[in-house]
């Protein structure tokens, strides 16, 4: 094992240890600045806030002025542990066992920023006074929950401040079973809305009386299930519609209730806009209600755009690095949930790698120390890679 990996499980040992459960910062931002400010980076805490809204505490970290300039970004906030009885290691003891590491976040996603971290630390190191570009580490605190005074407006200040990176990796976890199997060069949008139909209340054996809302909302939803949203592209999965909840409110038996809501959520690709589908749904949904006498409304939360990194330089030095390490030749993927590349694509070419999905989110969530090494010595080679590819350009992006 190199220093380097023996450094990063440190590193993801007292991070997991702080018990950052979002909005906590918990300890994890300093953690990280007392790796990286001794070796010369410069680290400032952001913090923001927002009526209505958690603060949170955020970490910019550089060192070096010139280009090419590749920004790491990562969340040290997790989700709760849940009924900790259920672990058999402490969810924030971050302990060793069989050479796995045990704790939440292990693997979403302390792991993988103690993993670049530390190739940084040591590829800086490597370089001494020779070395001429920037490193940078963007650390937020609410990836896992609002994502309002996190990356978004990290990345606000950072353009302010004419902190542009040429190109940025996010270190969430990506592969299914191994490590080196996949590298995502965008990731669907997500749009959350709720339909709701209003008719006349009124009794079960009087229904001309009557008018149900629940067969409008049957109607309704079977036309945006009628016909699928698109059949994919080159790069994403096809779009899809899901219903989420299904709620009338009504406790008694004999009652045609007065209206009925459905919660749903639409994952898309980069053939929509949030825009076009709540157009789309509105025109559905008069549609299927036309002529019955019920009224409906849609409500959409705030979107997550879809984004796409066309593939270039990043992802083709990424998944060098990753070859030469693992003997892998990862697929450029798009699928999963949602992060925070969704901003950060705003300002420059970003990809994610890191480790693997089995455990995120999950009681015991955890991680081998072999990817931690693993993860490690492929963060390490992609930056020699990096900075040797782009050394006597002016800029890469």
């Amino acid at each position: 094992m190199t220093d380097a990996s023996a450094r990063a499980i440190e590193l993801a040992q007292d991070l997991i240890r702080c018990p950052s459960v979002t909005p906590l910062e918990a300890g994890a931002l300093g953690v990280l600045m007392r790796a990286l400010a001794p070796a010369g980076f410069r680290c400032e805490r952001l913090i923001f806030t927002e009526d209505g809204t958690p603060t949170i505490d955020n970490l910019y970290a550089r060192i070096g002025s010139g280009v090419p300039h590749l920004c790491f970004a990562g969340h040290t906030d997790v989700v709760p542990p849940g009924d900790e009885r259920l672990w058999s290691h402490p969810p924030f003891g971050g302990e060793i066992e069989d050479g796995v590491l045990y704790g939440r976040g292990a693997a979403d996603m302390k792991g993988g920023i103690a993993c670049f971290a530390a190739a940084a630390l040591d590829y800086v190191a490597s370089q001494g006074p020779a070395f001429e570009g920037s490193i940078s580490l963007l650390i937020t605190g609410d990836e896992e929950g609002p994502a309002i005074n996190g990356t978004c407006k990290v990345l606000d200040w950072m353009a302010a401040k004419g902190e542009r990176p040429d190109h940025c990796v996010v270190g969430e976890p990506t592969n299914t079973k191994r490590l080196g199997e996949s590298i995502k060069i965008g990731r669907r949008g997500s749009l959350n809305g709720k339909l709701t139909v209003k008719g006349v209340q009124g009794h079960v054996a009087y229904p001309h009386l009557a008018n149900n809302p629940v067969k409008g909302l049957i109607a309704v939803l079977a036309r945006f299930y009628d016909a699928p949203l698109d059949y994919g592209s080159a790069h994403f999965s096809a779009s899809n519609f899901e219903v989420t909840s299904i709620d009338v409110g009504n406790p008694a038996t004999n009652v045609i209730p007065a209206k009925a809501e459905a919660a749903f959520n639409i994952r898309f690709n980069e053939r929509h806009t949030p825009a076009a589908l709540e157009a789309l749904l509105r025109e559905q949904g008069a549609q299927a209600l036309s002529g019955t006498g019920l009224d409906f409304a849609l409500a959409f939360e705030p979107p997550n755009h879809a984004f796409l990194t066309e593939p270039g330089p990043l992802d083709a030095l990424l998944s060098q690095a990753v070859g030469q390490i693992t003997g892998l030749t990862p697929t450029l993927a798009t699928d999963g949930g949602t992060s925070d590349a969704r901003f950060i694509k705003d300002l420059c070419p970003v990809v994610e790698f890191g480790l693997l999905t089995a455990t995120v989110h999950k009681v015991d969530e955890q991680v081998a120390l072999s990817d931690l090494a693993e993860l490690t010595a492929i963060y390490r080679r992609f930056l020699e890679l990096y900075f040797e590819a782009f050394a006597e350009e002016p800029s890469p992006s």
